[in-house]
């Protein structure tokens, strides 16, 4: 198995839809010990019953993702409590719906911070707090969630484009800082995936159909497909890829039209 015996902690697990829960699964499946985060004390119940089938994994509050103090406590909890990681998945995104739903231009200046803030920044911040509270064994991977919205205009992404822009600028960056403790940083750009994220993006049945009709497979992606590239990028099966874009899509990307 390609993860057995490695430790794995997922940040921002919410539903049994969600791409993290298929990273999730396809992780466990391959030996991985489990940790997540999730927003939301009142949601410890739930979330625990959700990662039921993950035997032996643990869930922690993180009420804060792209706030300094509070991933560091959450972090230093973690590292207390499991010692050094594997690997960190960053599955976290927002922007307020009417960014999402109106022309790009009319975004305002709260909402334009408030995506970066929390999809962009919220890795750079975890990756630094890990780095700082030495929870990371050599050669653990960082793996985030990207989108094609970030190099292509995408109908009604919008402002979720440029934060996801500003991330896979990030991944590079930070691969580059990383890289010297041999430590490895990608991101995958999944195909759209009908998860509860994406009913907030306007029309979103018709991008689903798109892919159907141009990409090379015909077909769209499954979030068990995304963990498995996840898991990849986690195991030493890609102990050469670092700073990287990888897309999981059908390989509808590489089309013109």
């Amino acid at each position: 198995m390609l993860l057995e015996g490695k430790k794995i902690l997922i940040i921002g697990i919410r539903n049994k839809w969600s791409i993290s829960f298929g990273i999730a699964k396809s992780a466990y499946e391959n030996g991985a010990k489990l940790i997540f985060t999730y927003m939301g004390e009142e949601n410890k119940e739930k979330i625990e019953e959700l990662i039921a089938e993950f035997e032996g994994s643990k869930a922690y509050v993180l009420d804060g993702a792209s706030e300094d103090e509070k991933v560091k406590e959450t972090f230093q909890k973690i590292k207390e409590e499991n010692g050094k990681i594997d690997g960190i998945v960053h599955a976290v995104a927002h922007a307020n719906t009417e960014d999402l739903h109106q022309d790009f231009i009319l975004t305002s200046k709260e909402g334009f911070a408030h995506a970066c803030d929390v999809s962009s920044y919220s890795f750079v911040l975890a990756a630094r707090q890990a780095r700082e509270l030495e929870m990371l064994k050599e050669e653990a991977s960082f793996v985030t969630l990207t989108y094609h919205g970030s190099t292509k205009v995408i109908d009604n992404y919008n402002v979720m484009g440029v934060a996801k822009a500003a991330l896979e600028t990030s991944v590079r960056y930070l691969a580059e800082n990383l890289g010297k403790e041999g430590i490895r940083v990608n991101a995958i750009s999944a195909g759209p995936i009908k998860t509860l994220s994406a009913k907030g993006i306007k029309d979103f049945g018709s991008i689903l159909t798109v892919i159907e009709e141009k990409a090379p497979l015909h077909k769209n992606v499954t979030t068990k497909q995304i963990g498995n590239v996840a898991t990849f990028l986690l195991s030493s099966m890609s102990d050469s890829i670092t700073g990287q874009v990888v897309y999981a899509d059908n390989g509808y990307n590489i089309m013109g039209i």
